[in-house]
């Protein structure tokens, strides 16, 4: 995986975007190396939590535009259903928390992918683009689905549209993002992040994943019939169990993850 670096500390596996020198944009090999890096920690169970940044200044500048147009080159089609589409299904039902630690740019489809993550954090230089529309293109990586449902409708419409840049502080006010952090603060505090959630109920955490997922096509009856059903499942884990019995013993979990 060349153009992705993968290594798994303190049960988090880091997947790091790794072009730098074309600001991390994604070419054919690059997106298929992602897909293998989430498959490898969706099938890791030491793994409890999975890290995506970028390396160098940028966290991905999109599609590298080089390879989308010369001849004989890749469809567009292809490009957005083998490349992008995969790797946005296999974030949004990897059974583990993901964080996108947004480094510095993240633009276009590189915009979306960052969203696509479950809790997401950026440099206070950090900033968000949907450029597709400056060179006649529609968003895609979900980008669609995604932004509205962060920010509203209108918001999501004027910034496809217009391609404006959103700074990391504005992106937070917007509840585009979870939280920005000082660039000089945010490899630890995005990392200490991962810990968190490493050391927390990992089941229950994709039980509540799941049920994020399928709030998006169900009424409120059928949510609250999905919600006993899981709340079921919940319970039957190791962790629910430990949770109950060190509250009552007033001493800290010691989460497995099962």
């Amino acid at each position: 995986m060349s153009y992705i670096q993968y290594e798994i500390r303190d049960s988090i596996a880091t997947i790091v975007l790794n072009r730098a020198d074309k600001y991390n944009s994604f070419c054919r090999e690059m997106a298929l190396d992602m897909q293998q890096a989430l498959d490898q920690a969706a099938a890791d169970t030491t793994v409890r939590c999975v890290y995506i940044t970028g390396a160098g200044k940028a966290f991905c500048a999109g599609q590298d535009l080089a390879e989308a147009i010369e001849d004989n080159g890749i469809e567009l089609s292809q490009i957005v259903t083998e490349h992008y589409n995969p790797i946005i299904m296999k974030m949004r039902e990897m059974p583990k928390p993901v964080i996108c630690a947004v480094n510095g740019v993240a633009a276009g489809a590189g915009a979306n992918i960052a969203l696509a993550g479950d809790i997401v954090v950026a440099t206070a230089s950090a900033s968000f683009i949907q450029a597709f529309s400056k060179i006649g293109l529609i968003p895609d990586s979900g980008g669609t689905f995604l932004l509205p449902r962060l920010i509203g409708f209108q918001k999501a419409t004027a910034l496809m549209m217009l391609g404006e840049k959103v700074m990391a502080e504005e992106a937070e006010k917007l509840g585009m993002i979870y939280k920005f952090f000082a660039d000089e603060n945010f490899a630890g505090e995005s990392w200490k992040l991962a810990q968190t959630l490493a050391a927390m109920p990992t089941k229950g955490l994709a039980l509540t994943k799941q049920l994020l997922n399928e709030s998006a096509d169900n009424n409120l009856t059928e949510q609250l019939k999905l919600e006993g059903e899981i709340q079921v499942l919940a319970s039957q884990t190791f962790d629910y169990n430990e949770g109950v019995t060190a509250f009552l013993e007033k001493r800290k979990p010691s989460f497995k993850g099962v």
